[in-house]
């Protein structure tokens, strides 16, 4: 079972990774297989607000948020395939990247914890993001179509608390 859950994570982290260290990419706030696009009003980010992070087939900008100076960039990546395969049911990677604001100084040190919210409003149990290659992320099970809610608080390097709020759209 610890083999199953490092090749998985190694899996997660390979898919994730090189995902931030590039330029060029598409958003989205519906997602299907194909990611297409169809930003919302809450947690919206244009183009030019993500350069750098490029995002890899299957992966999605759930959205930007700023909270007390520290913006928070979110991202899902559709790791259902290699789950699957994998005998795991998670079908999602959600990943959160943070930058002071002002300077768009990465912060990669401090605690943050997810809440899932499902399509039918049942709140998802708490979830602590490990940080990995410059953002904080976990594997989540999104099986359902609707809208998630990922709600998030954090506790980063200067100790101050903040929370972000961001929905996506999930479509099989």
């Amino acid at each position: 079972m610890k083999f199953r859950i490092l090749l998985v994570l190694a899996l997660v982290i390979g898919f994730t990774s090189p995902a931030f260290a590039a330029g060029g990419h598409d958003h989205g706030h519906t997602m299907d297989k194909k990611a297409s696009s169809d930003h919302s009003a809450h947690g919206t980010a244009s183009k030019d607000e993500h350069a750098g992070m490029a995002m890899g087939e299957g992966m999605i900008m759930v959205g930007s948020q700023v909270s007390k100076g520290v913006k928070g960039m979110a991202h899902l990546n559709d790791v259902s395939e290699a789950m699957a395969k994998a005998g795991m049911k998670a079908t999602h990677h959600f990943m959160i990247a943070f930058a002071e604001e002002k300077t768009g100084t990465q912060i990669e040190q401090g605690t943050v914890a997810l809440k899932v919210v499902d399509p039918d409003g049942k709140v998802m149990e708490t979830i602590e993001l490990m940080g990995m290659d410059g953002h904080f992320g976990a594997d989540v099970e999104l099986s359902k179509e609707g809208e998630y809610h990922f709600r998030l608080g954090t506790k980063l390097a200067d100790g101050v608390q903040r929370k972000y709020h961001f929905h996506q759209v999930i479509k099989r």
